[in-house]
């Protein structure tokens, strides 16, 4: 599947006063788009358009470009995640996180393949891998960054730490298993390995 002119032109029309948003219209493309994601289609506006009968007009009052459009739509299904409680035990907490919500099984409504599908967009098109990062995924970061940050400051993990690095570090257990090795997180031998993983990232994170 390709993405079809990624730098599609900005909207310059402005809502007009007291105009109401029609969120469906918002649901129906997003439903058009993730439908091409999942049949392994070209997406294009063009197609988008005529899948969700909504106009190229009222499309780009919402999405700046195709690209902006297609990351949100890769992303359809995933949470922001909660906040992480590290007063407690903090390895267990941030760990814990990456293993059920950062790394552990895809969300419900959010199927393996469509993960499969984006990275597979992403590396095909950087512009499109860039986007989704400010728009998506670095704000997806944020709680665990922040209990790593807590961490240091409690004095449970060295205050040298790099906590973007760190963050980096404990993912790519995971990105390693489903995109090199070609495992299922599902698989019980495969989350046992990436908490064997983590745990040895883990000792090298910790203070004294």
């Amino acid at each position: 599947m390709t993405v079809a002119g990624s730098t599609g032109p900005r909207a310059s029309a402005a809502r007009g006063p007291g105009r109401p948003r029609n969120e469906d219209i918002g649901a129906q493309v997003l439903t058009a788009a993730r439908e091409l994601i999942d049949e392994n289609e070209t997406i294009t506006v063009t197609r988008i358009v005529q899948r969700s009968g909504v106009s190229r007009a009222a499309l780009y009052l919402r999405w700046p470009s195709i690209t902006a459009l297609v990351a949100a739509a890769v992303d359809a299904g995933r949470q922001q995640p909660e906040p992480i409680a590290t007063d407690g035990d903090p390895r267990e907490a941030i760990l814990g996180a990456f293993l059920g919500t950062a790394g552990g099984e895809q969300p419900a409504g959010y199927p393996e393949e469509r993960f499969r599908q984006r990275i597979r967009l992403a590396m095909e098109d950087p512009d499109l891998q860039k986007t989704y990062w400010v728009s998506h995924v670095s704000r997806r970061r944020v709680p665990i960054e922040k209990a790593l940050r807590d961490a240091i400051t409690r004095g449970v993990l060295r205050d040298d730490l790099d906590v973007e690095a760190c963050f980096d570090l404990l993912a790519g257990v995971f990105y390693y298993q489903l995109v090199v090795r070609g495992d299922r997180l599902t698989d019980e031998a495969v989350r046992a390995r990436c908490r064997r993983a983590l745990d040895v990232a883990w000792r090298g994170m910790l203070a004294g």
